[in-house]
C-alpha cells in the first residue's frame, strides 16, 4: 500500500514537492533542500526552528494550507512562541508533522542557508542636495521681558541665520523641542524637510545624520543606509521579498488580492514588517557585535531562562554610531508597479488588467508613521513615481542612475528580474516595455531551481565533446573538477547558473536550436526521468554530490520554460527597436543581480538581446537601487524622476500585430533567423549556423 503524500512548499525558498505525510518540516525542508536551523538536533530545546505555517487558498501554487494540516501543538513549543506567534501560524518545524498541503515561510533568522541577495551600491556621480538639511543656531533663553515661545524662538535664528521662513513643524517633532533646546543649552539642530517643514530637533550641534533608500523587488528588498551629510553608504542590508508566499510573480499576487478576503492589506503588512526589519537590521549592525558573556570560569552565562547572555564586544579603535531607528530621517522608495500599490495598498487589480492603468504615476511624499515605518515619526519618505502598469518606479530609477536621456548614444538597458523592463533610447527619445520573463530565470518553476544561497550552482561548463560537466556552487570556491563529490554539497541551480546552462546546452550540442534534446547524445548524463520515462533531462549533479541525496538535473520541460523567459526579452528588444528604426545599438546594459553576475558572451549565444558586439554589453548591477539612493541623495533627481515618468514612451509589446509569430522565432537559440556574426569564435560554426 503506498503511503500517503503532501505538497510543501517553503518560501522564501520557494523549493517545493511532495513528502510523505507523518514527517515533520525539519526533514521536509531536508528532503527538499531548504535549510533551517537545527541547533539542538530536534530535541524541541533551542527554538532555532521557528516557521509560519500559512493560512489559506494559494492558487498559484495549487494548495490549501492550514494549522490543521500539521500535528497538535506541542507542549515544548509554549517556550519558544508567544501566544501571538501562536495566532499567527508560527510552529517549531521539528515539532510540527505534516498532514496535508502546506505553504511553509522560513523566517530569515530560522535560515541556515541565508539567501545572497547580490545589490551592492556602486559609485555613480550624485550631487549632494538632500531633501532633509540640518542647521544649528543658538537662541536666547527666555526671560520675563522676552518669554518668546521656543518654536518661534528657533525660527527667529533659522530666518537670520539661513533665511528660512515660514516653517511649519511636526506635532513629534515640536514635542521634542523643550528638551532638546535646555539640553543643549540653547543651543538645537534643527531638521528641515524641502525648506518648508521642521522634522526633528536634536540637543547642541549635530553634523552628520542618515537616511535610507529602499529597492523593493517581487523577489528580494535592498536597503542602502546612507550618511546624508558625507552621502557615504554605511552598510547594504537585503531580504527575500517576505509577499513571495503568496506567488513569486505580480500578477500571482495580484490574484492573491483578488480572491481573499483582507488578502491587500495582509501582503503590505507582511511587506512593511520586512522593511521594518531591514531598517533595525541597518541600525543593529551600527553597534559592536555581541558575544556570549562568560563567567571568570569560562562558563557561558544564562538567564533565568536558561538562554546565554549576550554583551557587547567592541573592536579596538572601531568607533560604533549605536544608531536608532528613529535617527533615520529621510527614506526613498523605488518598486514596480504592483509593489507600489501592495506597499500603499492601493487596489492592484486595475494594474493586471488591460490596458493596465495604475492608481497614480507621479511621485508621493508621505508620512512615514502613516506607512507603519520605525523611522523619525516626523519625517517623510519620497516614493518614486510610476511609469506604466507594468513599468514602474523601479524602472525611473533604472533611468535616474543610467540616464541614457542625457547622451547621443543609443543605449538598451535590460532589468532581469521576475519581471524583465526594457528601455531604449538616448537624448532624443526613449521608450520603454515590460515582458513577462517569469520567474523561471530566477530558479522558480524549474524542477531543480531554487533562489541564490549556499549549495546553489552558480556557474556551469560542459565539455562540447565529451558532454561532462564542471560547475561551481555558492559558498565554495573550488569547482567540481577540484573537489571530491562529497565535498559540493550541491541543493539546486540559481539564476546565474540557469543562464548559464542554457546556453552550455547549445553551445555544446547537448539541445538543437529548436531547444529540443539533439538525438545524438555522448554521456550517460541523458537519460529518461526514472518516474516518467517520456520527460528528458540531463543529469548536472549526480546524487552523491548533493546534499539532497538525488541529482540535480534539467528536464526538457525546465529548457521550455527557460527559453519562455530568454524569448521574451529577445521580442521586447527587436520590436522596440524596430519601432525605433534602428538595427543596432551603441550600448547594452544589463541591470538588476542578473547583470552583476551573467556572463555576457553565453547571455548572447542564449539569445538574451540581439546580436552586437561583445565589448558594448555590460553590467550595471542593481541600477533600481542606485537611482533610489540618488534620490534620496540629490532632490534633482527627484524633479528628473518626474519628468523620466512622464516623458518616457510606454509600448505595449503584445499589441504588436506580429508579436506571435516574432515570439516564436525568437524561443529558439540564439535565434531561429536573426544573425549572430558576433558569435563567431565563440560558438562553433556547425552549433552556430545549425538549421
Amino acid at each position: 500500500m503506498d503511503k500517503k503524500t503532501a505538497k510543501v512548499i517553503f518560501q522564501p525558498s520557494g523549493r517545493r514537492g511532495e513528502v510523505e505525510t507523518g514527517i515533520n518540516l525539519i526533514e521536509a525542508s531536508r528532503q527538499l533542500g531548504v535549510d533551517i536551523e537545527a541547533l539542538c538536533g530536534e530535541k524541541k530545546v533551542c527554538g532555532k526552528c521557528k516557521v509560519r505555517i500559512e493560512t489559506g487558498t494559494f492558487q498559484k501554487y495549487g494548495v490549501t494550507s492550514g494549522l490543521e494540516h500539521v500535528s497538535d501543538w506541542q507542549k515544548e513549543e509554549d517556550k519558544f512562541i508567544t501566544p501571538s506567534e501562536r495566532e499567527l501560524g508560527f510552529r517549531l518545524a521539528c515539532a510540527a508533522k505534516v498532514t496535508g498541503d502546506l505553504l511553509v515561510f522560513v523566517p530569515e533568522e530560522s535560515r541556515a542557508g541565508k539567501q545572497v541577495v547580490s545589490k551592492a551600491a556602486r559609485d555613480i556621480p550624485i550631487e549632494w542636495n538632500p531633501a532633509v538639511r540640518l542647521y544649528s543656531v543658538t537662541c536666547q533663553p527666555p526671560t520675563f521681558e522676552e518669554p518668546t515661545a521656543d518654536f518661534e524662538r528657533v525660527c527667529t535664528e533659522l530666518a537670520k541665520d539661513f533665511d528660512l521662513k515660514d516653517l511649519r513643524a511636526d506635532l513629534f517633532a515640536l514635542r521634542k523641542l523643550p528638551t532638546a533646546i535646555r539640553k543643549g543649552k540653547w543651543t538645537v539642530t534643527v531638521a528641515v524637510w524641502n525648506g518648508s517643514e521642521v522634522i526633528n530637533f536634536w540637543p547642541g550641534e549635530v553634523t552628520d545624520y542618515y537616511g535610507i533608500a529602499v529597492d523593493i523587488g517581487t523577489t528580494t528588498i535592498a536597503a542602502y543606509l546612507c550618511n546624508l551629510a558625507t552621502m557615504q553608504v554605511m552598510d547594504t542590508v537585503s531580504m527575500m521579498n517576505p509577499q513571495c508566499k503568496y506567488g513569486e510573480d505580480v500578477m500571482a499576487r495580484i490574484t492573491y488580492h483578488q480572491m481573499t478576503p483582507g488578502g491587500l492589506e495582509r501582503m503590505s503588512d507582511d511587506l512593511i514588517e520586512g522593511l521594518n526589519t531591514l531598517i533595525k537590521q541597518a541600525c543593529t549592525n551600527t553597534f559592536p557585535p555581541l558575544v556570549k558573556k562568560k563567567d571568570d570560569n569560562g562558563k557561558v552565562v544564562k538567564d533565568a531562562d536558561g538562554n546565554p547572555e549576550l554583551v557587547e564586544s567592541p573592536e579596538e579603535g572601531v568607533e560604533y554610531l549605536r544608531l536608532e531607528p528613529g535617527d533615520i530621517v529621510d527614506m526613498t522608495f523605488g518598486c514596480n508597479t504592483a509593489m507600489h500599490h501592495i506597499f500603499l495598498q492601493l487596489d492592484p487589480e486595475p494594474v493586471g488588467l488591460a490596458p493596465f492603468p495604475p492608481v497614480v504615476h507621479h511621485s508621493l511624499d508621505l508620512k512615514a508613521r502613516d506607512l507603519g515605518l520605525v523611522i523619525n515619526r516626523g519625517s517623510y519618505v519620497f516614493v518614486l513615481p510610476n511609469e506604466a502598469g507594468f513599468v514602474g518606479a523601479d524602472n525611473v530609477c533604472v533611468l535616474v542612475a543610467e540616464e541614457p536621456q542625457k547622451y547621443e548614444e543609443i543605449a538598451l538597458i535590460i532589468d532581469i528580474g521576475t519581471n524583465g523592463e526594457l528601455v531604449l533610447g538616448n537624448k532624443d527619445k526613449l521608450i520603454s516595455s515590460s515582458c513577462a520573463t517569469g520567474p523561471a530565470l530566477e530558479g522558480a518553476q524549474l524542477s531543480c531551481g531554487m533562489r541564490a544561497a549556499p549549495g546553489a550552482i552558480e556557474r556551469i561548463k560542459i565539455d562540447p565533446d565529451t558532454h561532462e560537466v564542471d560547475y561551481k556552487v555558492i559558498g565554495r570556491e573550488a569547482w567540481k573538477a577540484f573537489s571530491e563529490p562529497k565535498e559540493m554539497q550541491t541543493k539546486g541551480i540559481c539564476g546565474s547558473g540557469i543562464l548559464d546552462v542554457l546556453a552550455e546546452l547549445y553551445a555544446s550540442g547537448v539541445v538543437a536550436k529548436s531547444g529540443r534534446f539533439a538525438k545524438e547524445q555522448k554521456s550517460e548524463r541523458f537519460r529518461s526521468n526514472p518516474d516518467n520515462p517520456r520527460q528528458k533531462e540531463f543529469v548536472i549533479a549526480w546524487a552523491n554530490e548533493t546534499s539532497i541525496n538525488k541529482d540535480v538535473v534539467i528536464t526538457q520541460k525546465d529548457i521550455r520554460q527557460i527559453q519562455l523567459g530568454k524569448g521574451a526579452l529577445y521580442t521586447g528588444c527587436k520590436l522596440m527597436m524596430r519601432r525605433m528604426g534602428i538595427e543596432k545599438v551603441d550600448t547594452v546594459k544589463i541591470a538588476g543581480a542578473f547583470g552583476t553576475h551573467v556572463d555576457k558572451a553565453k547571455a548572447l549565444a542564449m539569445g538574451l538581446f540581439p546580436d552586437c558586439d561583445l565589448d558594448k554589453v555590460m553590467s550595471v548591477g542593481n541600477a533600481a537601487g542606485d537611482g533610489a539612493r540618488a534620490a534620496l541623495l540629490d532632490v534633482a533627481r527627484r524633479e528628473e524622476a518626474d519628468w523620466i515618468a512622464r516623458n518616457v514612451e510606454y509600448i505595449e509589446l503584445t499589441v504588436e500585430e506580429d508579436f506571435e509569430q516574432q515570439f516564436m522565432e525568437s524561443m529558439q537559440l540564439p535565434h531561429m533567423t536573426d544573425e549572430f556574426p558576433h558569435l563567431e569564435g565563440v560558438v562553433r560554426p556547425e552549433i552556430l549556423h545549425q538549421k
